[in-house]
């Protein structure tokens, strides 16, 4: 199994990143502020205005250090990456699958039914950490209609059906997640998902976590030879990562809602730490984003047991584990993909 690295991540503006030996400085106005070595990385992510020399950028390709370029809101700019590795011939099998709507359906119901298994767990886990919320029963009516999506995505359902049920769990979930915040609920109030951009404080949290989250997916699939931009659930899109969007599917309750409950609920992050602009967007300031990305780091160095490895696992391998078993499946290794269920 893939040892659990570091992702170095730079949110000062106007940060540059250089190298000396066999370290990343990180300047701010000529002036070092931090070093890491780059053993031990496994991916640097920028936000906002932060430069990087080609230096840096040639050895984190020759180690496959992924270099993401994020804006300040989390939106992906691009990407710096190594040589491909791995097998060309599983790239190849991996477009044959995209390309044959009935072979892509096969993965994309594995994957969608993982999401909303995921999804009704953390409604589940609600309703039994706060029994006396307000909306129980919606909360209950939810979970208990992805009962019947999930029973439903047990048969044979081609792709169209399989983004139409998990088109209405998402419904399902986002129309109960206001319920799911249990303090500072007026300043963190969820009406509906917006992302670009995204308009209230809550939105711009969970949108910041999925860029984050797409990053680690994209570095686990480049990590095993398989290409993020072809997709079987997301379809091709230019500029869009669309195996890295399956792939974090399985994970956005998990990974990325979880921690922006428990950052509100638990009063981590604060309104003041989120700015309206005049055009309407919500942005973060800069200590509630090294906040985000602190508890985000923390949260993938717990361990949690893999249902299908039988074992249990840090947190922030799981992209890596289920990239690795989706390549094996591509292979013919596995008769299908098995996906990550939370319990």
């Amino acid at each position: 199994m893939k040892r659990l690295l570091n992702t170095l991540y730079v949110t000062t503006d106007k940060a540059y990143l250089a190298k000396k030996g066999e370290t990343v400085l990180v300047r701010v106005e000529k002036e070092t502020k931090l070093r890491v070595p780059l053993t031990g990385l496994d991916g640097i992510v920028c936000l906002g205005r932060v430069g990087c020399s080609t230096s840096l950028m040639g050895a984190c390709a020759e180690r496959n250090i992924a270099i993401s370029f994020l804006s300040d809101r989390g939106r992906f700019w691009a990407r710096v990456q190594g040589p491909v590795s791995g097998n060309v011939l599983l790239r190849r099998e991996q477009y044959r699958r995209a390309d044959d709507p009935e072979r892509a359906a096969e993965i994309a119901r594995a994957v969608v039914a993982a999401k909303v298994a995921n999804h009704r767990t953390i409604l589940l886990r609600a309703l039994r950490d706060h029994p006396e919320m307000s909306g129980a029963e919606d909360v209950q009516f939810a979970a208990a209609r992805m009962g019947y999506l999930l029973r439903r995505l047990m048969e044979a359902l081609p792709l169209a059906q399989v983004r139409g049920a998990e088109g209405e769990a998402g419904k399902l979930y986002f129309g109960v997640f206001d319920h799911l915040i249990v303090a500072q609920k007026e300043e963190f109030r969820f009406v509906r998902r917006s992302r670009r951009p995204p308009l209230d404080n809550m939105n711009a949290l969970l949108s910041f976590l999925y860029a984050i989250l797409a990053h680690d997916a994209a570095s686990a699939l480049e990590g095993v030879g398989l290409d993020p931009a072809v997709g079987f659930l997301h379809r091709d899109r230019p500029g869009r990562p669309g195996l890295a969007l399956d792939l974090m599917e399985e994970f956005r309750p998990f990974l990325a809602d979880r921690v922006a409950l428990s950052l509100v609920n638990r009063q981590q992050v604060r309104p003041g730490g989120f700015r309206h602009t005049e055009s309407g967007a919500v942005m973060m300031d800069d200590p509630t984003r090294k906040a985000v990305l602190a508890a985000y780091q923390a949260r993938k160095q717990e361990e949690v047991h893999h249902p299908f490895l039988d074992e249990k696992i840090a947190t922030g391998l799981l992209p890596h584990a289920q990239a690795m078993l989706l390549a094996r499946h591509l292979r013919g290794d596995l008769d299908g993909y098995p996906p990550f269920l939370w319990k």
